[in-house]
């Protein structure tokens, strides 16, 4: 295991649940011997342009983190997380890693892979509720849906893994492909209702299902992986009793393939409500 004596001055640069050698959600990743000032990380956020960068010091035998959209801190981040994974991997070797974050305590394991580096986050503690139906209403507007386009298996659910995520099922794959929405608007409405992400998706299986995310609180358009919205869904997947997850199962998620940026996210839950979710993928090195 290497020593960490000193501040990365360069950020890492690493796309997390990467698909082999494509793909992935790129993320900025900062080491230092203390975090920078707020501002400071906001300004570095800023200048990388990726949906989250993550700032992380160590403390004893852990490890102080923060999550940074290009306009505004974020209290957790899926692939950011990952992404930490394999710089800490790279620097510290495999293991296990506890994270503090601003309003939790999480982990996150890595370990060598074939083309770089695997890890697997475990969130924070999850709940889920029914999506209020004016709120509701007001995303089927935004994204120019109707209610006849939701699918009944998988019911509009407000998922929580550390964020809040407002989570539809959609009946065809062909509409999920054809997701589009007002940024401005989405801002707005994703401002004023504390969403980290709307989360439309496609069951293809019970154990395969396909994600978009518009990220537009971020100031990003969509992310193609977003784990922590992989996780608040298998909280909610939990909660509704889906097939194969009672007692403890796993499913994958394909995101990022409408981009041009095909993703992969595996996710395994306890089966019990309210428990933490482990969200792993593999992590490639992206050239500065």
């Amino acid at each position: 295991m290497n020593d960490f004596t000193a501040t990365i001055q360069t950020p890492g640069r690493i796309a997390a649940f990467a698909n082999g050698d494509q793909g992935g959600n790129p993320a900025g990743v900062v080491l230092g011997n203390t975090l920078p000032a707020p501002d400071e990380m906001q300004r570095i956020a800023a200048d990388l342009g990726y949906s989250e960068t993550v700032f992380a010091a160590p403390d004893k035998n852990r490890w102080k983190v923060r999550y940074y959209s290009p306009e505004d801190e974020v209290p957790f981040c899926g692939h950011a997380t990952i992404a930490l994974g394999a710089i800490l991997g790279e620097n510290r070797g495999a293991g296990i890693y506890h994270l503090d974050l601003a309003e939790a305590q999480i982990s996150v394991s890595t370990q060598p892979s074939e083309t770089g580096w695997q890890a697997a986050l475990q969130s924070p503690e999850t709940w889920s509720d029914a999506l209020d139906e004016t709120l509701l209403q007001e995303i089927l507007d935004l994204f120019g849906l109707t209610s006849s386009d939701l699918n009944p298996q998988l019911p509009p659910r407000l998922g929580f893994a550390g964020n809040r995520h407002a989570i539809l099922a959609l009946k065809s794959r062909d509409t999920l492909a054809r997701m589009a929405y007002d940024f401005d608007a989405g801002k707005t409405l994703m401002e004023r209702e504390n969403l980290i992400t709307i989360s439309l998706l496609y069951v293809e299986t019970p154990t395969l299902i396909h994600a978009r995310n518009a990220f537009a609180i971020g100031g990003v358009v969509e992310d193609p992986a977003t784990g922590a919205a992989a996780a608040a869904l298998g909280g909610v997947l939990v909660d509704m009793n889906w097939p194969g997850l009672k007692g403890g199962g796993h499913f994958t998620i394909r995101q990022g393939e409408d981009m041009g940026q095909p993703s992969l996210l595996n996710v395994e839950v306890t089966g019990t409500a309210g428990d933490s979710v482990r969200v792993s993928g593999d992590a490639r090195m992206i050239e500065a």
